[in-house]
């Protein structure tokens, strides 16, 4: 039987994203989830042994605890709920469904009656319909859509996972119901593209396995699209499988749902993968090798290399044949890096054949039946070993330690890890978290080292640490409010607001990942290991010599940087923002701020109070108006010729003289 997997099966994008979300948040934050994050039991297990918790209502939230919005997404209320009880929202609902979501609203607020197509009681459907309105209606099949009356204006959208195929008819019927139908097709492509290669699959093989929650929406449909096309069998884990179920299949296909983890896939498929090596039984005995049976353990000496195979002399009348496969726990290793010819190995045989008279035989099993007894020592006593990567598979990394190891993804380092390759052929520190040796399954992880090591680092440091200390650090992660910075095994948070005294729009503006910086300890939270930090108190205030240079009476110009309704704030330079209020804007009344300036605008204006121990300073258009009317009355005058005094004697006397004149 051949084992073939689906090309797209597994976590999503809204998925993944919301689960990178959730563990970065849990790493700086009390987090929890309102529902659980996606509909996978072992997954919300994990979660929940991370600290993520999962809550029912917002009433069980306090204000210091973070609340991770799951990829379904929230109705409006949600959000409101969380803002009025201070609680701190990380929105990781998926960018399709918030586009369902976005749709939705749009339309009621155009009159149209919204017509949602999904299953009313799923958490992105309820979400949708909140933000569409208490009018908006959620129907599923045709016939609901038939019982529906005839509206003037109809708007129809769906949830993300629903069929394409019946989204068509829903809206086909709806065309019956009104003259004015505006269609949203919500469906998204991912989960699109992942029901066409199932379909496909299941067309090619005589069973199908699809793996995710039987809670999941879109893993049912998953189930129901292949069912309809072959023998098809829905389960959540690889313990479920049954031998019975492969009985007469020469192909069997796989699949998981949007919500499963690639740990639990590759679970499955190692599972299905050892039914079918197990199938490979013996009907007959090979005649000149009576005593040959599967199961025995043999030695012999390599006596050939080909790109497929080793051979083996057993020393009996036939050679035994290892198939790369069988070659060692590196699936993809070639021949020539394992075995030399004339090494001395041991194997097992797994199949004997008369048509060759080859026996073939399993390095691989010979080397994992040795290293049982070692690893389950190991297993007990938890300590630590390095191994091998020597092979990438998806969700993680084979690691050889006499058996195939498996490292997921997620315990390889400490943070996210996006590029799995640059591990091949590194040797890793490990701690054995999972061990069944009846299914041949050791799962490792190195993540857990670090974090004991951080952990005492951690540990040490904040018994060292005091506020006021001036440490460097390396920028790790970066944020809206602020970035994270790496100080010796704290990260510490260095918010926005104590970067610089100059208002920036963004981090990134002034530091960027792996920048090396000098931060100054503003607040330590022994108990918690929070730790808040400042870049811009290394440096002198500019409020220290604002008194100097923004003395009362002068005049000073600057730039509009932001306007509130009760005046506008203009920068001076070097951090300094001096407040205009609304009264002081212009020598007129003035009803809005916006009336008179604007961001941006560049304003002259004169300075009425200076404290800078309050770091506020007021200013004032209106004076500063005021004042060049005067200067420019006085330069007027000062510019006027000079004029002799003109008396009455003056004029009597040019009057005589005119009458003398005359006579």
């Amino acid at each position: 039987m051949k084992v073939k997997r689906a090309t797209k099966a597994g976590f999503c994008f809204g998925v993944k994203r919301a689960l990178e979300m959730a563990e970065r948040t849990a790493e700086t934050s009390h987090a929890v989830s309102l529902g659980p994050l996606i509909h996978n039991q072992q997954v919300v297990k994990r979660l929940s042994e991370r600290g993520i918790q999962v809550v029912e209502d917002l009433d069980e939230l306090t204000s210091q605890q973070a609340l991770i919005i799951r990829s379904h997404g929230v109705a409006p209320s949600v959000y409101q709920g969380a803002e009025c009880k201070g609680v701190q929202v990380v929105d990781a609902t998926c960018p399709f469904v918030q586009k369902a979501q976005r749709l939705a609203a749009e339309s009621a607020q155009m009159g149209q009656q919204v017509i949602v197509m999904g299953d009313k009681l799923h958490p992105e459907v309820q979400g949708i319909l909140g933000w569409a309105g208490e009018e908006a209606i959620p129907i599923q099949t045709v016939e609901e859509a038939k019982e529906l009356p005839f509206y003037p204006h109809l708007a129809v959208l769906a949830q993300t996972t629903q069929l394409a195929e019946n989204f068509a008819g829903i809206v086909a019927e709806l065309r019956n119901h009104t003259d004015d139908l505006i269609v949203h097709n919500t469906i998204c492509n991912a989960t699109a593209e992942r029901q066409k290669v199932a379909r496909e699959l299941a067309e090619a093989v005589d069973v199908m396995v699809v793996v995710g929650g039987r809670n999941s929406a879109n893993t049912r449909k998953l189930a129901s699209i292949c069912a309809e096309r072959t023998k098809t069998y829905l389960i959540e884990t690889a313990d479920e499988l049954e031998n019975v179920w492969f009985e007469d299949a020469n192909n069997a296909g796989l699949t998981a749902g949007a919500s499963t983890p690639d740990w639990i896939i590759e679970e499955v498929f190692k599972k299905m993968s050892e039914m079918n090596e197990q199938e490979m039984e013996m009907s007959s005995w090979i005649d000149n090798c009576p005593e040959l049976h599967p199961g025995t353990r043999v030695t012999g000496t390599v006596v050939k290399i080909t790109r497929e195979e080793v051979f083996v002399d057993i020393g009996w009348k036939c050679e035994g044949v290892i198939p790369l496969g069988e070659l060692s726990v590196a699936r993809k290793t070639r021949p020539e890096e394992a075995v030399a010819i004339g090494d001395q190995i041991s194997a097992v045989v797994i199949r004997v054949e008369n048509e060759e008279g080859h026996t073939v035989l399993s390095k691989r099993k010979a080397d994992e039946e040795g290293a049982k007894d070692h690893l389950e020592k190991i297993a007990e006593s938890k300590e630590e070993i390095q191994a091998e990567v020597v092979e990438v598979v998806k969700g993680g990394l084979v690691v050889d330690v006499g058996l195939r190891g498996f490292v997921p993804a997620s315990q390889i380092q400490l943070g996210y890890v996006e590029d799995l390759n640059q591990f091949m052929g590194q040797t890793l520190r490990l701690r054995m978290i999972d061990y069944d040796p009846s299914k041949r399954k050791v799962v490792l992880s190195q993540k857990v080292i670090l974090e004991e090591e951080r952990a005492v680092k951690r540990t040490q440091l904040l018994e060292s640490l005091k506020e006021g200390d001036v440490v460097s650090g390396t920028v790790k992660r970066m944020a809206d409010f602020g970035v994270f910075v790496d100080i010796g095994g704290i990260d510490g948070l260095l918010h926005i607001s104590d970067l610089a005294y100059t208002r920036i729009k963004h981090p990134s503006d002034m530091l960027k990942i792996g920048d090396e910086v000098e931060v100054q300890v503003l607040k330590l939270e022994q108990q918690t290991g929070k730790v808040s930090l400042g870049l811009k108190q290394l440096k002198e205030s500019p409020w220290l010599q604002a008194a100097k240079n923004y003395p009362v009476g002068s005049t000073v110009n600057g730039k509009v940087v932001r306007i509130t309704p009760f005046g506008a704030f203009v920068g001076l330079g070097d951090g300094v923002d001096g407040l205009v209020h609304i009264s002081q804007l212009a020598d007129h009344h003035v009803n809005k701020v916006e009336d008179v300036v604007k961001v941006g605008d560049m304003v002259s204006a004169k300075v009425m109070d200076c404290k800078p121990e309050e770091k506020r300073i007021s200013l004032s258009i209106r004076e500063g108006i005021t004042d060049a009317a005067k200067e420019n009355d006085q330069q007027a005058l000062d510019l006027q010729s000079e004029i002799k005094p003109f008396t009455i004697g003056d004029a009597l006397g040019k009057e005589l003289q005119t009458e003398n004149h005359d006579s």
